[in-house]
């Protein structure tokens, strides 16, 4: 499966998760707001009703509308005549059980003679309780004489409750859009780490197989029977093996330091020695092609021979590799305060800022036209990361897009 199709697939599944959890959220707000027109429709009724069996115990004319809505929790009935709390009671719960009003609610009595709520009281449908309430913060109005309150303070909760089964299916429903999610994400993980373990392996096989072939050509000059009588010639060629197998040893054990490195298990045999002499050794194969300019007055270090030789090679061979078609690269090392800074410098491409921290993630190559298929094996900058941590030293980038890059190892130094 192609990548575009796989990016397709991704898209399209996102947009349908999306499109669930919205269709969810969608009915669950219709079922609220059906619930709300419900409970309102009810407490009409039923605060009709009641309205209507005060009017005939008290002996007074029903109004037409008596029952007035003044916000979403809050019912006023208009009675015409003085109520008695006791009565109210039983005629609400009586009313409110047959329209199935099961839920809290506080009841409030309005007094004309001193123009404010005599009576507030905390009920229930549910069971008996009895529990007086403010009578301060009622909503009033000049529209009745005679008018009782109805409030509903957990409204909210009641309506929750009734939409349980919608609730939990919105909730099964979002699990398993989640599971489904995440399923889809572990197969494209695997597939990207598939695709990574494949270059890997394709880029490994041609960067063994390079110094294989010199070894083997080198071998069977050596192999020849002129080549006794020619011993600078022999000389050359026995040079071309060693240098081609400590190539080869070092693309191996970069390759194995990087998985000690994953499992903390790397160990450094740090010895005393000057760097200079190590960088010149690691240049004498490129032919006066890399500017080496030593400007440190102490060079001496405290380091592994190996790993700094290699990870001085991964930034020479990172720097030719990104360099333009005539490479321009330079190493420098110089002290700065308490450290030995050794600066691999190249005039090459350069790296854009988002690429920057991700360079030294195992097997990122940049994604640059023909540059993304430079031969390699993904890891070099990952290795060299890892030797400075394990070594407790500093590596900075500094960088301009087009304009090259400079990698700086700061070492710290053992003052005399």
């Amino acid at each position: 499966m192609s990548r575009r199709t796989i990016q397709s697939l991704t898209i399209f599944s996102a947009v349908l998760i999306i499109g669930v959890v919205i269709t969810q959220i969608y009915w669950v707000k219709q079922a609220l707001d059906l619930r709300h027109r419900q409970f309102n429709q009810n407490a009409h009724v039923a605060l009709q009703d009641v309205a209507t069996k005060l009017a005939k115990v008290n002996g007074v004319m029903q109004s037409v509308n008596p029952v007035e809505q003044l916000s979403p929790q809050y019912f006023l009935v208009n009675t015409n005549a003085t109520t008695q709390p006791d009565l109210l009671e039983n005629f609400i719960k009586d009313s409110f059980q047959k329209n199935n009003l099961i839920t809290d609610f506080e009841v409030g009595i309005y007094d004309c003679t001193t123009n404010r709520m005599r009576y507030g009281m905390s009920l229930s449908t549910k069971n008996n309780d009895k529990i007086p309430t403010p009578t301060s913060n009622w909503i009033k109005t000049d529209k009745y004489p005679y008018y009782f309150g109805v409030r509903f303070p957990e409204q909210d909760t009641y309506f929750a409750g009734t939409i349980n089964g919608a609730i939990w299916s919105s909730v099964l429903v979002l699990v398993a859009v989640s599971f489904f999610a995440y399923a889809l994400f572990v197969i494209l993980r695997q597939k990207q780490l598939s695709e990574v373990q494949r270059d890997f392996v394709n880029n490994m096989t041609h960067e063994l197989q390079t110094p294989i072939s010199t070894i083997r050509i080198a071998a069977d000059v050596l192999n020849s029977d002129n080549i006794v009588n020619q011993p600078k010639r022999h000389k050359r060629y026995v040079q071309i093996v060693q240098d081609e197998i400590l190539r080869l040893q070092g693309q191996v054990e970069m390759v194995l330091s990087m998985a000690k490195a994953e499992r903390n298990a790397l160990t450094l045999q740090k010895e005393m020695m000057r760097s200079e002499d190590i960088i010149e050794s690691v240049l004498l194969p490129f032919e006066n092609k890399i500017t080496f300019l030593n400007h440190a007055a102490n060079t001496l270090i405290e380091a592994d021979p190996f790993h700094f030789r290699c990870m001085i090679n991964n930034l020479i061979d990172n720097a030719l590799k990104y360099s333009n078609e005539t490479p321009d690269v330079k190493i420098e090392t110089y002290n700065k305060g308490k450290c030995l800074v050794i600066a691999v410098q190249d005039h090459g491409i350069g790296i854009a800022p988002e690429y920057r921290k991700k360079i030294f993630n195992q097997f990122f190559r940049i994604p640059y036209g023909d540059v993304h298929n430079a031969k390699g094996f993904g890891i070099g900058l990952s290795y060299v990361k890892q030797i400075v941590r394990a070594h407790h030293w500093k590596l900075d980038l500094e960088s301009e897009l087009g304009k090259g890059s400079t990698f700086k190892i700061s070492i710290p130094q053992k003052q005399a």
